[in-house]
């Protein structure tokens, strides 16, 4: 009807200002609220475009898309019996959500495999524990965070407080971003405001108008959201003053980049692991109705130290993979940078590293075609059969490192090349 010929042209034209503007119309508006309160029904992950076709950024822990083997890169060819190409992100994510107890086909291509399958998933209501916690080791403590809602602080602090009454004599702390793809900025803002010193200013934004430019700081009235109270009062001393180490990936994007950024400036934590997504813009939600928005990109982040994260994300002080035998494939997955119409880093050229990628791209693709030619039957169905170590678990490679790092002892360096 011309109702939906005009919503999908405004749709259009603000999509196209750059990949994180959008119109959001009733549907959107209530699932971006659903999400940011971290609970909604569907298959669990986290999706974005790429090449015509939906890519899976993060299949949320626990969830069924993650229960059925979904890995971070994976493409989505199909839904069902219908053909992603050319389909829109909005429709694609209705069309994988619906009522609890449903199911969906997915055809999935993966690239490292070179090799496309189904995968046929039960729809559930999917609740996002956004914290997850434990003592992985003789008096060091992993907590993970999975993305940043409106529960995220006052559950950090109530996990912190655990923490450290289950084990009083912990001496080091793995705060977990990994796939963590962003969420609300106060919750980035209260995290890093959780082990940094009151006052501390923990990212500023730059844009063009003038209520654009602000400095959140490490104070209660930044990161305060439904409480009355600080949410952090219950977080024990100790954890201001604990050796850290941060753990982030190519899908630690947004609010993690935040995170990350203010505890390397602040040399507050060791930032372990791969360069980060590089998202850097802030997007502004302004609602046209009761029920319709406008996300418009408005400003630059910024880190306390004036660094900009747009399309170069934040570098680890020490590269490590994610898996033992190391990280070949790596340059295959997509950056901020790697988007044709992402936003330009106001401060640094990136052409050299984009020509680089690209390089480094083709000569991957064209390696893992020689080594896929090589494998016996035996090993494709192997292949087919893994699945990638939980995190947090004994057979996390990266985690293994930092908990050897905090403990004083060597860290397996990545062998590939650092972005």
């Amino acid at each position: 009807d011309d109702k939906q010929l005009l919503t999908d042209a405004v749709k259009g034209m603000v999509s196209s200002l750059d990949p994180h503007s959008a119109y959001l119309d009733k549907k959107d508006f209530a699932e971006m609220q659903e999400q940011t309160a971290g609970k909604f029904a569907g298959l669990g992950i986290e999706i974005t475009s790429e090449d015509g076709l939906v890519k899976v950024l993060n299949p949320i822990e626990g969830s069924p898309a993650a229960k059925a083997g979904l890995q971070a890169g994976d493409l989505i060819t199909r839904l069902d019996d219908k053909p992603v190409r050319g389909m829109s992100l909005d429709k694609a994510v209705r069309t994988m959500r619906g009522t609890p107890g449903t199911k969906i086909t997915l055809t999935i291509f993966r690239k490292s495999e070179e090799r496309t399958f189904p995968v046929t998933i039960t729809r559930a209501e999917i609740k996002v524990q956004s914290i997850r916690a434990k003592v992985v080791d003789n008096n060091i403590a992993w907590i993970r965070i999975t993305s940043f809602q409106e529960r995220t602080i006052p559950d950090l602090a109530k996990k912190l407080a655990e923490l450290a009454a289950k084990d009083q004599n912990l001496k080091g702390l793995v705060l977990d971003l990994r796939n963590n793809g962003g969420g609300l900025l106060q919750g980035a803002v209260g995290v890093a405001a959780a082990f940094l010193p009151p006052g501390a200013v923990i990212v500023s934004t730059k844009g063009q108008a003038p209520d654009s430019r602000q400095v959140f700081n490490a104070v209660p009235a930044m990161y305060k959201l439904n409480e009355s109270n600080d949410p952090l009062d219950e977080v024990p001393p100790l954890f201001k003053k604990i050796p850290m180490v941060v753990l982030v990936n190519a899908y630690s994007a947004s609010a993690s980049e935040i995170v990350a950024g203010a505890l390397q400036d602040y040399k507050r934590a060791t930032i372990l692991g791969k360069t980060t997504f590089g998202k850097g813009s802030v997007q502004t939600v302004r609602p046209l109705s009761s029920d319709s928005a406008l996300k418009i990109t408005t400003a630059y982040y910024y880190t306390p130290n004036g660094r900009s994260i747009q399309a170069f994300g934040i570098k680890p002080d020490i590269p490590v993979d994610q898996n033992k035998d190391g990280d070949p494939e790596d340059v295959l997955i997509t950056r901020e940078i790697d988007s044709e119409k992402h936003l330009r880093n106001k401060q640094s050229s990136e052409e050299a590293l984009i020509k680089d990628r690209e390089k480094r791209r083709l000569q991957e693709l064209q390696l893992i075609e020689e080594r896929n030619a090589k494998k016996t039957p035996e090993e494709r169905e192997k292949e087919k059969n893994r699945r990638p170590p939980e995190f947090g678990s004994n057979d996390d490679f990266m985690l293994q490192q930092a908990i050897a790092f905090l403990n004083g002892q060597t860290v397996k360096r990545s062998a590939s090349k650092l972005e």
